[in-house]
């Protein structure tokens, strides 16, 4: 790729990253295209479709995401880690518009991307879900999909930090096993 067609990629990408963090998925590829100076033919040679200019933002999200998780001690609880990768998502897409909605599922299969591309969250989640089940720190009975709707609850609350931090204190709280 010459040199100008690389510093255009990566304007494009930061831009869209820019966009879809405080506005959404919705931007059209052409506004995204005027804000990064260039025309929409450019961001059409390197990103087809916008499904591909999501993925490229979106999954780059989920790789950062994934690496804070993978960090964490590997000898740490299920139920510790499981945690820690709710709170991130949740915080994740609180932090970035586009994020939280293409994990409730608005108009974007993340899942379906993510796991295309390497970044299996679904898969990583449900995992970690199983795990701790096993561990006896997430309640038996708790499905991926009520995980997703609980994620989609919290995310529902907006960007407020301390109503943000309530609303999650409480699902936490839901979704371990009865005293």
């Amino acid at each position: 790729m010459r040199a100008d067609a690389r510093r255009n990629r990566a304007r494009v990408l930061r831009v869209a990253a820019e966009v879809f963090a405080a506005e959404g998925l919705s931007v059209p590829l052409h506004e995204i295209a005027h804000r990064a100076g260039v025309g929409t033919g450019t961001v059409s040679r390197h990103f087809p479709t916008k499904e591909d200019l999501f993925a490229a933002v979106l999954l780059d999200r989920m790789r950062e995401i994934l690496d804070r998780i993978d960090a964490l001690p590997a000898a740490r609880d299920p139920g510790a880690v499981f945690f820690a990768l709710f709170d991130a998502l949740v915080r994740e897409g609180a932090a970035h518009c586009g994020l939280s909605e293409a994990l409730t599922g608005a108009g974007y299969d993340l899942d379906k991307a993510a796991a295309d591309a390497g970044y299996d969250v679904q898969g990583r989640l449900r995992d970690l879900l199983r795990r701790a089940q096993e561990a006896g720190a997430v309640r038996a009975g708790l499905t991926y999909p009520d995980v997703k709707a609980l994620m989609a609850g919290c995310l529902a609350r907006g960007t407020d930090p301390d109503g943000l931090d309530r609303v999650v204190a409480v699902v936490r709280d839901g979704m371990r096993p009865p005293a």
